[in-house]
């Protein structure tokens, strides 16, 4: 599994372009997932361009929730390519450009060992990929409660990490994971990186993650 983050508050590769937003290139199980689009399309595809990451080779795209900062790029991107299958929480209305779209309302499969978490709290889905080392979940702003998506994500497997925006989580609500990336709207990334030394990585535009 790799996860190249494409679309941050901050940019680890200096030559990226950093906004208020979140992305990211999810590549696992023979599929290239678009998580999020950020706000700004042309900001999106700049940093992809840059990332050497072709928009036409995408297979799906996964929106987290229905919130600009995770949805605004979304029309820029289907204008490149809107040849994929976009998996969507229910409460996001009114996609256009795209003949295949999937509602996702409860914990389901989308394809072998790649899951959603459903909708939680009526506002956001977490992605969940299998790996050697367990679950990784990749979270748009993680505004349900931390213990939720833990919980929705642990029946698809032990839970090994989580990428992306943590919100207002308190740190201690993330013990026992092994990999913890927080990027985006995390309140706390100061007190997780203390707290969690040796498992906490830096995220940013163009930080990798493989595993």
């Amino acid at each position: 599994m790799k996860v190249t983050i494409v679309y941050d508050n901050t940019a680890f590769k200096k030559e990226l372009k950093a906004d208020w937003g979140f992305s990211a290139l999810v590549e696992a199980k023979g599929k290239k997932i678009l998580f999020d689009t950020g706000a700004r399309g042309s900001i999106l595809l700049s940093n992809m361009a840059q990332l050497g990451i072709d928009p036409r080779e995408i297979t799906d795209v996964f929106i987290s929730h229905a919130h600009f900062d995770h949805t605004g790029g979304l029309s820029t991107f289907l204008d490149q390519n809107n040849d994929v299958k976009l998996w969507v929480p229910v409460s996001l209305r009114g996609v256009k450009k795209l003949g295949e779209v999937v509602e996702i309302e409860g914990a389901r499969k989308l394809y072998e060992g790649i899951n959603s978490t459903g909708e939680l709290e009526g506002i956001e889905q977490s992605l969940c990929l299998e790996t050697t080392k367990g679950i990784v979940i990749i979270v748009g702003c993680s505004h349900p409660k931390m213990k939720h998506i833990l919980d929705a994500a642990s029946q698809f497997g032990t839970l090994y990490g989580i990428i992306g925006g943590l919100h207002g989580n308190r740190p201690e609500s993330l013990k026992g994971l092994e990999l913890i990336c927080a990027t985006h709207c995390t309140q706390y990334k100061d007190e997780i990186a203390s707290l969690y030394p040796g498992k906490y990585i830096e995220g940013g535009a163009g930080r990798v993650i493989e595993i």
